[in-house]
């Protein structure tokens, strides 16, 4: 049998009854509250099944989700109708994605992987998308997560290291990178402790 597209993975995993990931945000960008201002326009990519668009939309910014599954922003709009937010939603894989310029105060990247050498196109995308003070917020597995396998993409390369994201995020006009090792319980899907690093950026 062919192996199953990345796609067709997702779409399988979205397809399942409930929510993978829940439908609470995570913690770490729930944690950036403070920061985050009512009228905002925030774009939050690879949505999935929408739980941090909807918590975005919920502290009252104005929410584009995107997604390369439909099955995910299927579930992400359901999901923003029963917490009464409106969620715009587009269907986009974000290595083809027609990127708009300086267009977001808010980008929030959780859990994205991309293969290592699309990876400097999608960081260019990331920072020119922001409008000049935009912020990203962007959490993902160091490749320490081997060791856990509590989620995440089974190669170390698709992971993050402070050097790749320094090197990625350096221009920016502040950066700041914590790694830790956590305990996290998101839905089924990420449950149990998890190399993890956060970036904080502005544009």
């Amino acid at each position: 049998m062919p192996e199953m597209s990345e796609m067709e993975r997702w779409q399988k995993r979205f397809a399942a009854p409930g929510y993978a990931f829940g439908k609470e945000p995570n913690v770490f960008l729930k944690a950036q509250a403070h920061l985050l201002g009512p009228g905002q326009r925030a774009l939050s990519v690879a949505d999935g099944e929408g739980r941090n668009g909807v918590w975005l939309a919920e502290q009252g910014l104005d929410v584009l989700a995107i997604d390369f599954s439909e099955t995910g922003l299927a579930k992400a709009r359901a999901l923003a109708a029963e917490r009464g937010v409106t969620l715009r939603t587009e269907l986009a894989d974000v290595t083809t994605w027609r990127w708009p310029a300086e267009a977001f105060d808010v980008i929030a990247a959780i859990f994205i992987f991309v293969a290592p050498t699309e990876r400097p196109a999608f960081f260019q995308h990331l920072k020119r998308a922001l409008k000049p003070g935009g912020l990203l917020f962007m959490q993902g597995y160091r490749p320490a997560q081997l060791n856990y396998r509590t989620g995440g993409p089974p190669k170390a390369e698709f992971m993050y290291t402070r050097a790749i994201l320094q090197d990625g995020f350096g221009d920016m006009a502040t950066l700041d990178i914590s790694e830790h090792d956590s305990v996290i319980v998101e839905g089924t899907a990420h449950v149990g402790p998890s190399a993890l690093i956060d970036l904080v950026a502005r544009k």
